[in-house]
């Protein structure tokens, strides 16, 4: 094979003769196939490569994979993580005729994959050449919309004997590696794969007396998805331990847990617990997407008047800004994109978190353990002797936090943190319940940002509706002649948002800049409704009137406002 390739070389030039030659003395004494070695080597870039190989093994190569071309019969076929994970699809003719299958791979010598999807294609294949990044794009979009074969795993475990699959629970060194598993990893990685199409941020393994159900949080709201024989739950849940370093053992306590599987190209991280419940262990997985970028903050859907007033509290050298609202409204996003607004080799820019969600580049993140008595009380006192400009605290707790924060941008340091509040007047109770000096608040808090997250209506299902008075004026609109003239919108529901009418999330923002007035009604320890008005008075915008902005835009719906927003009461 090595002569044929040095042929090939000389023949098309795809490659440097010579430098292939010396390439193949060099690693005379390698054990690795010749396609894997040369797909490794730095020397050649994986194009070049495979056109090589294309030349001298007459097969086809493509630049781009024709997603059009893609088979059904190989996507019901072949499971989605073993086509991602051996870079693996299965094409047509160009006339949809049903001819011979194309399987395009990234490996050119991987006959033993071929030789598997042909079996389970039960139908001879012809091999074609693609990168791993081509191949990769067309099986996303190709699995997007299919179901997973969890119902067939499910069914599978469940007709075994549960007493001999115990001991097969053992740690997977690949998630997608599927082939030749314990039904009981299978299960688990196709529910992992499955919360991954769907866009779920949590998956949660609820028991019942009779069940088990596992449900996905998609877009902030719970769905059902799969219902189990209650005796697979020991299973379950000892895998998820397994997979999160936890202790499969203990099963009267609470555990916590952390880890990253791989899923084709992507990186997810998994944060587990552990609970339990009077039907046995209830565990929750939180999903993090590691190569999901970061929002920047022109992207979190703020109004272009928020925006521009935000960005001015982001240049300021000092003085404290918080980000309140319930678990799950978006509040570490907002405070990453700040960051990295503001984000430059002249700032020294130190966060403090639990947990550290997403790595950002040029800042340094420190990680809370309260076990070890690194809490965010000490932790800070710390970074205080670390010369930082701006500081970001992950969440303010208890008094000492809070006046420690508050200290520290008097002394001339901008400082970033969230609050569980449920407006922006509302924080301001908050700090004075803790019992910081109402002086100190004043003092230092520049501006409050409350948020919630709200579903954005599907691009692809989005219809025109025109609303009722009542719903209108529900949230703040219908008292112009214009709003009941305006072409409002709705998703009626298609294959792309799961038939719920939404896809995606937006913030709607209530941001309120601490004014004199409003300083003064601080010290005063005045209510959070009289320091609403007076926000009010001064351009505030609630959520609620956010929402209805984000309404007459064809954002989102009035439903979706109403769901999330409270009345606006003053």
């Amino acid at each position: 094979m090595k002569n044929l390739l040095i042929k090939t070389a000389k023949r098309t030039g795809t490659i440097d003769p010579e430098k292939l030659e010396k390439f193949f003395q060099e690693h005379q004494d390698s054990t690795s196939r010749i396609d894997e070695l040369l797909l490794r080597s730095p020397y050649f870039t994986e194009e070049e490569v495979l056109r090589l190989f294309s030349d001298t093994l007459g097969q086809e190569y493509f630049t781009e994979v024709p997603g059009s071309r893609v088979r059904p019969e190989f996507v019901e076929a072949v499971p989605a993580p073993y086509a991602q994970h051996h870079y693996i699809i299965g094409l047509g003719q160009e006339d949809k005729s049903n001819g011979k299958m194309t399987v395009v791979l990234a490996k050119p010598l991987d006959t033993d994959v071929l030789d598997n999807v042909s079996k389970m294609l039960g139908m001879p294949v012809t091999p074609a050449l693609s990168t791993r990044a081509a191949i990769t794009a067309v099986i996303d979009v190709a699995y997007e919309q299919r179901n997973t074969v969890v119902e067939e795993v499910a069914e599978e475990l469940d007709a075994q004997n549960i007493d001999q699959l115990v001991d097969e629970v053992t740690a997977s060194d690949d998630l997608l590696d599927v082939v030749n598993r314990p039904p009981v990893i299978r299960l688990v990685n196709d529910v992992l794969f499955r919360a991954l199409q769907l866009r779920a941020s949590d998956i949660h393994v609820h028991p019942y007396e009779t069940k088990v159900q596992i449900r996905y949080r998609v877009d902030g709201i719970l769905y059902d998805s799969l219902t189990l024989n209650r005796n697979v739950l020991p299973l379950i849940t000892s895998r998820i331990k397994v997979m999160a370093g936890m202790d499969i053992a203990e099963r009267r306590l609470a555990q916590d847990g952390r880890c990253s599987v791989r899923l084709g190209r992507r990186e997810v991280d998994l944060r587990v617990s552990t609970v339990p419940a009077s039907y046995g262990e209830r565990s929750v997985l939180r999903l993090l997407d590691k190569s999901s970028s970061l929002f920047t903050l022109n992207e979190l859907g703020l109004w272009p008047e928020d925006l521009e007033k935000f960005d001015s509290l982001l240049n300021r050298s000092h003085g404290v800004i918080f980000v309140t609202g319930p678990t799950g409204s978006g509040k570490s996003t907002t405070l990453y994109a700040c960051l990295n607004r503001i984000n430059s080799a002249e700032k020294n820019i130190i966060t403090i978190e639990d947990p550290i969600e997403y790595q950002l580049e040029g800042i340094s993140q420190i990680q809370v353990a309260s076990k070890k008595g690194m809490t965010f009380a000490t932790s800070l006192r710390h970074v205080l002797r670390q010369d930082p400009d701006v500081i970001m605290v992950g969440e303010v707790r208890d008094v000492e936090t809070a006046r420690m924060a508050i200290q520290s941008s008097l002394t001339g340091h901008l400082v970033f943190s969230t609050l569980h509040t449920n407006d922006s007047a509302g924080a301001i109770s908050r700090l004075l319940d803790l019992g910081v000096e109402p002086y100190l608040v004043s003092s230092s808090v520049i501006g409050i940002m409350a948020q919630r997250l709200v579903r954005r209506i599907c691009p692809n299902c989005s219809q025109e509706y025109q609303p009722s008075l009542r719903e209108l004026r529900e949230i703040g609109l219908g008292n112009d002649d214009n709003d009941m003239h305006h072409k409002f919108r709705y998703g009626e529901g298609c294959e792309k948002c799961f038939q719920t009418g939404y896809r995606s999330r937006t913030g709607v923002y209530e941001l309120m800049l601490i004014s004199e007035d409003i300083k003064d009604l601080i010290y005063r320890r005045e209510t959070a409704g009289k320091i609403k008005k007076v926000a009010l008075n001064d351009g505030l915008q609630t959520l609620r009137m956010d929402g209805g902005r984000k309404v007459l835009a064809g954002t989102t719906t009035i439903a979706e406002v109403l769901r999330v927003t409270q009345t606006d009461v003053i």
